[in-house]
């Protein structure tokens, strides 16, 4: 007999309106650039991508943009130093040994320009000096998301509305609209846990989404299941709202709150952090009830907004209706 996983929820499914219209890599968000009108520096020069400066200081090789050291042929072709290592020391454009020669120039002109970041057009309104550019794009909060999804290495990047929609079209996740929820997980060799299982269901509630995972797996030697929830959205936003999650049988039950993570941590860490409700083999068995050689677990829910007290300045929670 095949495991099986089943989904029993209160909530009702999202409709195909609601579900937002995917955007490609270049037009990942629906929103418009921001403009940063107070940017002009005596001292600098803002250059907007597309410019002739611009492209000067992208590499010819692999198209990013050069920091020193930027190397340069006899001709003066340049290029960045991690493609000079994968040229063999051999200019891409004339073919003439590259040779030690740095673009010295070049260097100092960089050091004059200020740039916006490369997520601009997704939003990013930020100017930045040539140098510390780098540094800003790998925290910058409008980078695209990974794909949440776990049962496979998915590459796909993109905003929230993109991979909503392609969590749903391309790895046929289930959506429900709703605060609750109410599954149920059954598998007919609980003994078999060698290779991870996975359960991923999207909920949308509060204008947000939400993944719910839920997955078999080994911890040491000792064979778990694990139940936690995620926010499609940047930590700071995930610490807004709060989850309930509850699994139980004859007569007991076990409960984890917490506050969901964001998908920006991969859900490798958020598993591997125990950060969510795990329970045992055995007592999944128990929970299970009958002759304990079927696993059968109920596992309900809900998600909440903490709101501020006004008045005691203490959250307090906003339950779905």
């Amino acid at each position: 007999m095949e495991s099986r996983i089943e989904c029993i929820s209160s909530t009702v499914g999202i409709d195909e309106d609601q579900v937002p219209h995917p955007h490609t890599y270049s037009q990942f968000s629906s929103s418009k650039p921001s403009q940063n009108n107070n940017i002009n520096n005596l001292n600098s020069v803002v250059i907007h991508p597309g410019t002739s400066v611009h492209e000067l200081l992208e590499c010819p090789v692999c198209t990013n943009s050069m920091y020193p050291p930027i190397h340069q042929c006899h001709n003066g072709h340049t290029l960045c130093s991690t493609c000079k290592v994968r040229v063999h020391n051999r200019c891409p454009t004339c073919r003439q040994e590259l040779g030690d020669i740095r673009c010295l120039a070049l260097e100092k002109v960089a050091e004059s320009l200020e740039l916006p970041c490369k997520y601009f057009s997704l939003g990013c309104p930020e100017i930045f000096p040539y140098y510390t550019k780098l540094k800003h794009e790998v925290v910058c909060n409008f980078r695209p998301y990974n794909c949440p999804y776990a049962g496979s290495e998915c590459s796909v990047v993109g905003d929230i509305p993109y991979l909503v929609t392609h969590l749903r079209d391309d790895h046929k996740v289930d959506m429900h609209s709703g605060c609750t929820f109410n599954h149920r997980y059954v598998k007919s060799n609980p003994r078999d846990v060698e290779n991870a299982t996975w359960m991923l269901t999207v909920f949308h509630c509060f204008g947000q989404y939400f993944c719910l995972h839920f997955e078999a797996f080994q911890l040491g030697m000792a064979p778990v299941y694990m139940a936690f929830l995620r926010f499609m959205g940047d930590e700071v936003e995930a610490r807004n709202y709060s989850y309930s999650l509850e699994v139980g049988g004859n007569g007991r039950k076990l409960i984890w709150e917490g506050t969901p993570r964001s998908i920006r941590d991969s859900h490798r860490k958020v598993r591997d952090s125990h950060d969510g409700l795990i329970i045992q083999r055995n007592m999944a068995l128990f929970f299970s009830g009958g002759d304990r050689k079927e696993l059968k677990l109920r596992v309900t829910g809900r998600i909440w907004k903490e709101q501020q007290n006004p008045d005691g300045g203490v959250c307090i929670p906003n339950l779905c209706s």
